[in-house]
């Protein structure tokens, strides 16, 4: 049996079909960030238990953000991902919330949320 190549398992993660139990870790996870902290896409993926899943993580908010606190997910390095006015949204919430940005990213040395492993506890 080969080896799949990065490319190749990226595409296969593109594609893995909608996971109710990986949706749900990943809900629990995302309203565990308190307010004025802010997570990684990565970040929250990887504390969901799913490691790889970063990109199911913005899909997973882009249809269900307004029952989360979607504007606490940022991209990696603090940036905001999303354009125009939902990018200019997530960062008067985040501002609302006291968070401090350095240019147009968010100061992650000050407002990066570290997940611990018995909040996780079921």
């Amino acid at each position: 049996m080969r080896r799949l190549t990065a490319r190749e398992a990226a595409r296969r993660l593109l594609r893995a079909p909608r996971n109710a139990k990986r949706d749900a870790a990943m809900r629990k996870t995302i309203r565990q960030i308190p307010k004025g902290k802010v997570a990684t896409y990565g970040q929250v993926a990887a504390a969901s238990g799913y490691p790889l899943y970063h990109r199911h993580v913005a899909q997973l908010l882009r249809t269900e953000g307004n029952a989360l606190p979607w504007q606490r997910v940022v991209g990696a390095g603090g940036a905001i991902k999303l354009k125009y006015e939902a990018g200019l949204e997530q960062r008067t919430r985040l501002d609302m919330e006291g968070v401090r940005f350095r240019g147009k990213r968010v100061d992650m040395a000050e407002h990066q949320h570290r997940f611990r492993g018995w909040e996780f506890d079921d």
